[in-house]
């Protein structure tokens, strides 16, 4: 019961349609060396009309109607192809014999030629993808039934293979992200930039409250007053009072001299 549902929820598709074919009789076949075209009648075809081919579940129709009502004319059920269903001529790409029955148990051969090799070339691929499409259901059902028997993917090494990673560029990431190093602390806890590649640092840092021991006060030359530049020194951010006290007692020392030098030189006359 539940096969013949099967069977009657199968639908009918469609494979292929040609509006011109002629039908001829075939003559008894005398030997096995195939059928030829060129012992018909050709000029003289003994119907003519369209030609349908259906598919009902993986049984194939070739049917041969009307071209106006659509009326049967005759119907050839294919299950094997290529087999004694349909066979191609040995002299011609453009005519075929078909087995058609009529439903009774009877069964005759004819000859089908299509006008144009097109109609004859789609005529022969149609029934091949049926029949392909047939085979791959059949294997998919055979491997549902039986999942053990199928090939299985095998991902294992065998015996003697190797493989080779290259690993060079993971080592370089992982040296260079363990050489950082920390940024030096300037004054007042600001972190500082490294120098370039290949350059030297323009100025030594020196920590907070020292006074660099390269760097000097420029010397006032007597009679020289005290300018801007000399007062823009920079000073020590932290320096103790006492050297702050030493620092302005130099600029007074300076200030005394030079006024001294201008009351000797008072007696002088200037040009």
């Amino acid at each position: 019961m539940a096969a013949m549902a099967a069977e009657e929820e199968e639908y009918e598709a469609v494979l292929c349609v040609k509006p011109a074919v002629h039908v001829y009789r075939v003559p008894p076949r005398a030997s096995n060396r195939g059928y030829r075209a060129a012992e018909w009648q050709l000029d003289q075809p003994a119907w003519s009309g369209r030609l349908r081919i259906t598919a009902k579940g993986k049984i194939a129709y070739i049917k041969l109607e009307d071209k106006t009502s659509g009326e049967l004319f005759a119907q050839a059920p294919v299950e094997q192809f290529p087999g004694i269903a349909v066979e191609s001529v040995t002299d011609s790409s453009r005519y075929f014999v078909i087995r058609i029955e009529d439903g009774n148990g009877r069964r005759a051969f004819i000859g089908v030629g299509f006008v144009d090799r097109g109609d004859a070339f789609d005529f022969n691929v149609a029934l091949q993808d049926h029949f392909k499409w047939v085979r791959q259901q059949s294997e998919l059902a055979k491997q549902a039934e039986n999942p053990d028997q199928g090939p299985k993917l095998d991902l294992g090494f065998k015996e003697g293979q190797t493989i080779k990673l290259n690993i060079a560029n993971m080592k370089k990431k992982e040296g260079t992200a363990g050489n950082t190093r920390p940024r030096p602390a300037g004054p007042g806890g600001l972190s500082l930039l490294p120098p370039p590649p290949g350059g030297k640092s323009s100025a030594p840092v020196c920590p907070s409250g020292e006074r660099p021991s390269s760097l000097s006060v420029p010397a006032q030359l007597p009679g020289t007053p005290i300018t801007d530049a000399l007062l823009a020194w920079p000073q020590p951010t932290a320096a103790p009072a006492a050297a702050a006290a030493d620092v302005w007692g130099d600029f007074a020392k300076a200030s005394g001299s030079a006024s001294s030098q201008t009351q000797a030189n008072a007696g002088w006359v200037q040009f």
